[in-house]
């Protein structure tokens, strides 16, 4: 799995770390048992502080996408796989709508965070 952070984004790098995990197990690129790279070996690559990484992992494992086992790293858990595909469904018409009222990928982000916090 490929990793990718973009520091210009209002969105936390270890949010940004974890939504990228969330989205790897719902796609299938990370099944259940798959080792996550080391928070040390990730940050480097990545260029970020070794503790924004364990957040993200913190999160994931807080979340049940992924277990922290001592001597064995991050692992996908057996509870990560969630089906995606009612809200894939869900998406098309809004993304048709958001292109037709000629909306921005930035303010159709904005305005789906606004509504998961209601």
């Amino acid at each position: 799995m490929l990793w990718r952070i973009d520091p210009s984004r209002d969105e936390p790098l270890y949010a940004q770390l974890a939504a990228q995990a969330h989205l790897a197990v719902a796609r299938g690129d990370l099944a259940v048992g798959d080792r996550l790279p080391a928070a040390r070996e990730l940050a480097e690559s990545l260029d970020l502080n070794v503790h924004t990484v364990l957040k993200a992992y913190q999160q994931l494992r807080d979340e049940g996408v992924i277990e922290l086992r001592r001597g064995r790293g991050a692992v996908v858990a057996a509870r990560a796989a969630a089906d995606l595909s009612p809200v894939v469904e869900a998406l098309a018409p809004l993304v048709e709508a958001a292109r037709a009222a000629n909306i921005s990928t930035e303010v159709l982000t904005v305005l789906v965070k606004e509504a998961m916090n209601r």
